[in-house]
């Protein structure tokens, strides 16, 4: 529902200035069963501001299937069309559309440490073009290691499996 707030100001400039549909650009980096429910949730969102595809609103989806190297082609296309906001689903797809862009807005969901990533400098004040919400701050880190503790007393190892590869737990 946040993210259909944060699309309202500038779908509705967009729709008065040319007479068109605005486009709404969705970039994600996989077809997953969880970005499928993605969708739905924010057609719905859209719906409850009285958005309806293909009505008054245009979605341009875009995903790189698994194919994380497509990411940055799909964001350029979406800036190219031009479309009047970008929408993404993960860190990936975040970090590409705020590379492809510095005028369109970009609202982010499902970024695993948007301030780690980089592609916020403060949770109070963003920056930039870029905004949107997390649900897995690194903060609770501490938390949750607790919490299996609490649960599991007699646990006296913890594994933990790490992808470097993945772009908020790449340095620098």
């Amino acid at each position: 529902m946040l993210i259909a707030c944060c699309l309202w100001a500038p779908l509705a400039s967009d729709a008065q200035q040319t007479g068109k549909l605005p486009q709404v650009g969705v970039l994600t980096a996989v077809l997953a069963p969880t970005t499928k429910l993605f969708y739905e949730v924010f057609q719905q969102g859209l719906r409850e501001l009285g958005y309806v595809e293909g009505q008054n609103i245009a979605l341009e989806y875009r995903s790189a299937e698994g194919k994380y190297e497509q990411l940055p082609a799909l964001a350029a296309e979406l800036v190219g069309l031009p479309v009047a906001v970008i929408v993404t689903w993960g860190t990936p797809a975040a970090l590409a559309a705020q590379r492809a862009t510095t005028t369109i807005p970009v609202v982010f969901t499902a970024v695993a440490d948007p301030l780690l990533s980089g592609l916020v400098r403060g949770f109070a004040q963003p920056g930039g073009n870029i905004t949107g919400v997390t649900h897995i701050p690194s903060e609770l880190d501490t938390k949750r290691l607790q919490l299996l503790k609490e649960a599991v007393p007699s646990a006296s190892r913890v594994a933990v499996l790490w992808n470097p590869e993945f772009p908020p737990n790449v340095e620098g």
